[in-house]
């Protein structure tokens, strides 16, 4: 990958930003859920990193994205605010969704970030609209759509693919292949080998990238935000990655330890810190004053966010449409 120092340190900056917040979004869920100050489950994306910030350095301010229920890692990704993201786990009024939605429903259209969602494969419909809106009012406008394996085998997914390539949509669907459906293998769910192949059956470009190598996920990110964009319609695009945690907080990890320690050993953050220091791109005090810089961040997105008012009860009914 081609590209200048400081877009490399901004991919490294986010993923440790990252990396950070869910460590620490850990603790604060064992700490606060048995007194009911933690605002629903949490899915943590620790090891996933590169996939968000790939493809997200890929994207426009204006361009769409549709996270999951693991969305922690796309909305910071996409720029948003972990101060306010750490507020609303706490369900406080300061929070993303005024502490509403927790975890799995960060939201902010002034980044083009339009939610999360509880729903298996819930968001690959949804991003229909936005890049049938772009196409309709003749911008050039992409969403993306992640999604996990687990939704890559709803029949949903098959629908959202087959209308975005009839109707040529600027979406960019990413499938983050973390290897694991809640707790079943994709060796039991999958019939093939790689999900990018499904795209054959809709006539649109299908790619399969290294989702623990940031750069390859950019690079591929960047050509299927380039092919959107340009009208050319849809693009699959798999990264083949590994969560570190369990599914949740709550549901037993029963998976092999060897796999998990084959799978950390190529750390997405310590293998791109290797690339960027073997190249020149960044020194060693940069590094260490990059890591203290975003484990300051978190700390302070913690303290607004445990001193931040929870929601006025009078509100209870307020943004609720019967």
């Amino acid at each position: 990958m081609k590209s200048p120092r400081k877009t490399l340190r901004a991919m490294l900056r986010r993923m440790h930003l990252i990396r950070a917040f869910e460590c620490r979004a850990r603790e604060l869920f064992e700490q606060n859920r048995m007194q009911g100050r933690f605002l629903g489950a949490l899915h943590s994306y620790e090891g996933e990193e590169a996939v968000a910030v790939g493809v997200c350095q890929a994207l426009r301010k204006d361009d769409y994205v549709f996270s999951t229920h693991r969305g922690h890692g796309h909305t910071l990704a996409k720029g948003a605010d972990p101060a306010r993201m750490m507020a609303e786990l706490l369900g406080k009024a300061t929070g993303m969704s005024r502490g509403r939605g927790g975890s799995m429903h960060m939201f902010d259209p002034r980044l083009g970030l339009l939610g999360g969602n509880g729903i298996v494969g819930g968001g690959l419909p949804l991003a229909l609209g936005p890049a049938f809106s772009a196409q309709y009012r003749g911008t050039d406008q992409v969403t993306v759509c992640f999604f996990g394996d687990g939704a890559a085998c709803q029949g949903v997914f098959h629908e959202s693919l087959n209308l975005a390539a009839l109707w040529k949509l600027p979406v960019v669907y990413v499938c983050e292949n973390n290897q694991y459906a809640v707790t079943t293998p994709v060796s039991q769910t999958l019939s093939i080998g790689d999900i990018g192949e499904r795209s054959a059956g809709y006539g649109c470009p299908g790619t399969v990238v290294d989702g623990m190598d940031v750069a390859a996920v950019y690079d591929a990110a960047t050509v299927a935000v380039r092919h959107a964009r340009a009208g050319k319609g849809p693009v699959l695009l798999e990264c083949k990655t590994y969560r570190y945690c369990a599914h949740c907080m709550v549901i037993p990890d029963r998976r092999d330890a060897d796999e998990r320690r084959r799978w950390e050993d190529g750390d997405p953050i310590l293998r791109f810190e290797r690339e960027l220091l073997g190249s020149g791109a960044i020194a060693l005090g940069d590094l260490e004053q990059l890591r203290a810089e975003t484990r300051e961040a978190i700390e302070r997105a913690v303290v607004f966010a445990e001193a931040s008012p929870d929601p006025d009860p009078a509100t209870a009914t307020d943004y609720v449409w019967a």
